[in-house]
């Protein structure tokens, strides 16, 4: 009897087990996605606001954007792009000034500061929103998707060439609906004969260098400029090199900032002006062509240009003229430096 009584027993233990497992397993299933939804949802807030703060927290602290490039550090830690480096250290040397931290005001320099890789490797790998799409992608990606593989990224017609003004999305065929392919000969004549001035423009430029090449006296000269400033009531900047001998005769190269410019220290916008200079005495005219490029130890992008004077004893400076710097931005970078590095190649006329 006992025996039947132990054996129901544990029946309805099992039974009241398989009921609990039972209820378990018969969860309502929407109410599991529910919970999943929402933990899903949870994790992708506390993501966000990771990223936010730390954008917040790596950001540069001058122009507070998450620098694209290089990041340097004072040495207390403060953070700045290095565009924003360079333009600080670029307003000190305008202004005649010692180059300070906009945070702590602790003295910054090329030397003092450093930079942050850490930092820079961190911003590469946060999210970004390509320009065109609104998708985000990492930093260290979104400038290849934007360029090669984003469809909606901005593109131009492949007959563009000969006068087709249409701009729009990747994905969209547009080729397939361009007239200008079955426009006659006298129609295109115009964009041939543009393109035909454009590359006639750079055949002269290819041109006069072969030439140039070709004269007997040639004389190159890695150069230094060194900045220096005047006694006047507006302290300006300007740069000039030690003397140096070409075609046995001693030249010096001047260099201004904003020459235009009452005071160069107000404007954001810089450019640098140079000239060429003969120090010793003239017998007979010297006809020269010469270019400015960077030099074997600069690290300037220059777009060089040729230019052509006659010095005499009574005309021994040649007019200011560009030096060949890409945009201000570049300035800021040369101007940053202790010098300027660059190489005068010289071509001297025959008579």
């Amino acid at each position: 009897m006992s025996d039947i009584i132990l054996a129901s027993s544990s029946d309805v233990i099992d039974s009241r087990d398989s009921i609990e497992t039972g209820s378990e397993s018969f969860e309502p299933v929407s109410k599991k996605q529910r919970k999943d939804e929402s933990n899903i949802e949870k994790n992708k807030n506390v993501d966000e606001r990771l990223e936010t703060r730390l954008g917040g927290i790596l950001c540069c602290s001058v122009c507070l954007d998450l620098p694209s490039s290089a990041v340097y550090q004072c040495s207390n830690g403060h953070l700045s792009c290095v565009g924003c480096f360079n333009h600080l250290l670029a307003d000190a040397r305008m202004r005649d000034e010692t180059a300070t931290c906009p945070n702590c005001r602790t003295e910054i320099s090329k030397t003092l500061s450093s930079r942050n890789l850490a930092v820079e490797k961190a911003v590469s790998e946060l999210p970004a929103q390509c320009r065109f799409c609104s998708n985000e992608y990492s930093r260290n990606t979104v400038e290849k998707h934007e360029k090669e593989l984003c469809e909606e990224r901005t593109t131009m017609c492949k007959f563009s060439r000969i006068g087709c003004q249409w701009r729009g999305p990747f994905h969209e065929v547009h080729e397939s609906v361009c007239v200008h392919p079955h426009r006659s000969g006298g129609e295109l004549m115009e964009f041939l004969l543009n393109m035909d001035g454009n590359h006639q423009e750079e055949k002269k430029l290819y041109g006069t260098l072969f030439d140039l090449l070709s004269f007997e006296k040639i004389a190159f000269s890695d150069v230094q400029l060194k900045p220096y400033r005047t006694d006047e009531f507006i302290h300006k900047l300007y740069y000039e090199t030690s003397r140096f001998y070409a075609f046995s005769h001693q030249w010096v190269i001047k260099a201004r900032i904003n020459a235009d410019q009452k005071d160069p220290t107000q404007s954001s916008e810089r450019g640098i002006s140079y000239q060429l200079i003969l120090k010793s005495k003239a017998t007979s005219p010297i006809t020269l062509y010469f270019l400015m490029l960077r030099g074997p130890f600069g690290e300037m992008q220059v777009q060089p240009k040729i230019y052509h004077f006659e010095f005499s004893e009574s005309n021994c400076e040649s007019p200011l003229v560009a030096f060949p710097l890409t945009d201000s931005a570049e300035c800021n970078k040369v101007l940053s430096g202790k010098a300027i590095n660059c190489r005068l190649i010289m071509f001297m006329c025959p008579k």
